[in-house]
């Protein structure tokens, strides 16, 4: 009741509820600029992403072609009989690469006996050699 018969009272709410309006609209610009900015930001960012994105796909698209004229030009090069020569001629190689590999095998296997028998040797000697020199000291005194 107090509102209504003061128009001091009404004139005060009306003035408060303008400016709380007021405020309330300012803050909404506000909040609609950042988002605005942020938005505009993003759209540059994603500008220039797109633009290197292009320039590297362009990039790479020139790569691709040279790298297939260069597949071109060596298929060009060989005919059908020098890849049948190859062909053979690395399978020869391979089965050599076996054959050698088996070879060595063979040999090592030989090996760690030959080596065995020559430390039993070696000490054989060294014990002959060790029989020796106290023989032929016994005989000295």
């Amino acid at each position: 009741m107090f509102l209504y018969s003061s128009p001091e009272a009404r004139s005060a709410i009306a003035t408060a509820m303008a400016e709380a309006g007021d405020r309330r609209t300012r803050i909404l610009v506000e909040q609609d600029d950042e988002r605005e900015a942020t938005w505009r930001e993003r759209a540059l960012n994603t500008e220039e992403a797109l633009k290197a994105a292009q320039t590297e796909i362009l990039t790479q698209r020139t790569r691709i072609s040279e790298l297939l004229g260069q597949v071109r030009d060596l298929q060009a090069e060989w005919t059908e009989e020098a890849i049948q020569r190859i062909t053979t001629e690395n399978t020869t190689l391979k089965q050599r690469v076996r054959q050698l590999t088996a070879d060595n095998r063979t040999l090592d296997e030989r090996l760690k006996p030959a080596r065995s028998n020559l430390r039993f040797q070696d000490r054989r000697v060294a014990d002959l050699e060790a029989q020796i020199t106290n023989a032929s000291q016994g005989v000295q005194q």
